[in-house]
């Protein structure tokens, strides 16, 4: 069942993608020959508007295929895709990251909607010889405020908590067995890296949540607002993210995954429902939007440099430094693939997984 679901998750992602560069070549007038779901041999499709539209045998992938969309095949016809402006080609291959943005908001929205999961301010463990319990904090004690201000989420107990500085007391309220407690303590300081591989120094009190989850619920209208400003905060994050990874800051293995570390996500997002499905796929349409425009030859951000340098120079790069530039690419994207994937293999516990059983097999 889980691979049926990351399965499909997949391929809503890839369909979205494909369905803007889609929707977009229509626009501007280009025949598309091909929109095909897979790769590989055709399983099933049909065939609408001069579009053979099929779903294929593997199904990490998908691409639109366009008339006249290599300067070999183009014959100069009104209707296929070199015949077009750089401008209007350009919106052709930004319209796919494009739908995965929208995408991603949309879903959002769907989530503040219906309830978006976040865990409880209800303790689960409490560590030894921490503040928290030297001051006499239990497991199963509800966290009702903090310094005053309420506080009904882990999230919030966490800003509160990270953010006092040193020797600042804390003054915590609880609920145990139906009865109110206070309790104040002095948090300990700890270093530790955020996001974006920074040393900083936060408070902490030994404390960790139940797990149990709660769902913050709007209106449409007030939740509309929301997933914009998440999708507008996640979209920071993320450029942050991939700054730090260039300037050394964020080590690749801690920050990036592939399709192993996404069906691990997503099986643990089933156990919990709909709602944070809906959730972890609009965090990875918007990974998939972001990674997709940045400026690698191969990724639709590459194709964008191109076209961006042909309309600077009035005339396209020459088909052998294109290709060139084309090739280096690729072999990046396989090398971070391959990367990507032995990360995962070993975060993930298949490495191991694959020793054992080979050693068995050698053995036997």
């Amino acid at each position: 069942m889980n691979t049926i679901i990351f399965l499909i998750i997949l391929s809503v992602l890839i369909l979205v993608h494909e369905a803007g560069h889609f929707f977009m070549a229509r626009r501007q007038g280009i025949r598309v020959e091909k929109f095909a779901l897979g790769f590989g041999p055709k399983l099933l499709g049909f065939t609408f508007k001069e579009t053979d539209f099929r779903l294929c045998t593997i199904p990490f992938g998908g691409y639109v295929k366009m008339a006249g969309d290599s300067r070999k095949e183009c014959s100069g016809k009104s209707d296929e895709y070199f015949s077009k402006t750089p401008g209007q080609r350009a919106l052709v291959v930004f319209f796919g990251p494009l739908f995965n943005y929208f995408l991603a908001f949309f879903f959002l929205w769907i989530v503040y909607c219906l309830g978006y999961p976040q865990m409880s301010s209800m303790i689960g463990k409490v560590m030894d010889n921490m503040p928290a319990q030297k001051a006499g904090l239990a497991a199963g004690d509800k966290i009702l405020s903090i310094n005053g201000k309420e506080v009904r989420y882990w999230s919030e107990v966490l800003s509160q908590i990270k953010e006092k500085g040193a020797l600042a007391t804390v003054n915590v309220v609880v609920v145990r067995d139906g009865e109110k407690k206070e309790f104040s303590f002095i948090p300990e300081q700890k270093e530790e890296k955020d996001l974006y591989g920074q040393k900083r120094t936060v408070s902490v009190i030994g404390i960790i949540p139940e797990g149990d989850l709660v769902y913050e619920k709007y209106n449409p209208l007030i939740a509309f607002g929301k997933s914009a400003a998440t999708v507008i905060e996640l979209t920071w994050s993320t450029l942050r993210a991939i700054l730090s990874l260039i300037v050394g800051n964020l080590a690749l293995k801690e920050a990036v995954t592939g399709p192993i570390g996404i069906f691990n996500i997503t099986k643990e997002a089933a156990r919990f429902g709909i709602n944070a499905l809906l959730h972890v796929t609009s965090m990875f349409s918007l990974a998939l939007a972001i990674f997709n425009v940045l400026p690698i030859p191969v990724l639709d951000g590459g194709h964008l440099l191109f076209l961006g340098i042909e309309r600077m120079r009035r005339r396209p790069l020459s088909e052998k430094v294109e290709q060139r530039i084309t090739d280096v690419g690729f072999s990046f994207i396989v090398i971070l693939a391959v990367f990507i994937l032995a990360n995962d293999l070993i975060r993930f516990g298949y490495w191991d997984k694959m020793s054992d059983w080979f050693m068995r097999w050698n053995i036997k």
